[in-house]
């Protein structure tokens, strides 16, 4: 499959406006997430707080308040009835998206929590950190259960597989650990990356999980041998995000070269390459690369 280049002329193509502009932070933009149904949109910031967002209207619904510091990484629960936020002074807050109430703290005091994941049944959350561990926590009891020990650096992302059986975690160790959620045994340690992994995430069948490295590569992995099946080259800065397609047939990635990729996973090959965004994110026609582009926009 040949490389497909998202040419950026803006006086030749046809480019798409964003769809909307929720305006209301006063910092630092960190982590957004969609609840399952697309309906809902969290926003977590450098200004302590957390919006809430209806999605088709772009009206905001409501400020979380209560984090005394910068909220880094916010996740729904899979029915969307909770919202988790995580930041260093007292760790993660449970939120109940209708009433806006701040539920339960989950503590990990003082320390940074770059990273959270709900198990698919949305009974155990899963948070990552500057601990250099991988904690997990009941939801409900609003107590921790087990902490994954084995990383030699912060841990920056981690993931459930979709049957809720293993977790994943990507470290400034340059490694990718598989974990036993019931038991807390590390099944595998994956190595390839030579810098930071940033991003993990498990492909719907749950047979492959790709990561993101600040040496500027996807990978992607098979799980079930831990072999690397391939390295997706292309961006010119840290991957700092992926996710596979809801078939599974895709990959998109996001760096700090302003890019995202598409994927195809069956053969490794650079299906697309979004435009360099601005703030307003302009989008524009794929055509193949090598033809002209005219003036960027990033």
């Amino acid at each position: 499959m040949s490389t497909y280049a998202l040419a950026r002329d803006r006086a030749r193509l046809p480019f798409l406006p964003v769809a909307r502009t929720l305006s209301g932070h006063k910092g630092w933009v960190r982590s957004v997430a969609f609840s399952s149904d697309g309906l809902l949109l969290a926003s977590a910031s450098h200004d302590h707080r957390v919006q809430l967002w209806d999605v088709p209207t772009g009206r905001q619904l409501r400020t979380l308040c209560g984090h005394r510091e910068p909220v880094r990484c916010v996740a729904f629960s899979p029915d969307k009835r909770l919202l988790a936020s995580g930041s260093p002074e007292r760790g993660i807050k449970l939120w109940d998206v209708v009433t806006g109430l701040e539920l339960n703290a989950l503590f990990q005091r003082g320390h940074w929590v770059f990273s959270m994941a709900f198990r698919p049944d949305g009974r155990m959350l899963a948070s990552a950190g500057d601990e250099k561990t991988v904690k997990l926590w009941d939801v409900t009891g609003a107590r921790e259960l087990r902490t994954f020990t084995g990383h030699k650096g912060p841990v920056w992302s981690v993931a459930y597989a979709p049957d809720g059986h293993l977790l994943a975690s990507g470290s400034r160790d340059r490694t990718i650990k598989l974990w036993e959620v019931a038991s807390g045994r590390e099944v595998r340690t994956l190595r390839g990356h030579k810098a930071l992994v940033g991003a993990v995430a498990f492909s719907p069948d749950g047979r492959l999980l790709a990561s993101g490295s600040d040496d500027r590569t996807v990978k992607l992995w098979e799980l079930a041998t831990g072999r690397e099946l391939c390295t997706f080259s292309g961006h010119k800065h840290w991957v700092f995000s992926v996710a596979f397609s809801p078939d599974g047939s895709l990959l998109a990635s996001g760096a700090g070269d302003d890019i995202v990729r598409l994927w195809q996973v069956s053969g490794g090959n650079a299906l697309r390459r979004p435009a360099r965004a601005q703030a307003l994110g302009v989008l524009g026609r794929l055509q193949p690369e090598g033809t002209p582009a005219g003036v960027g926009v990033g």
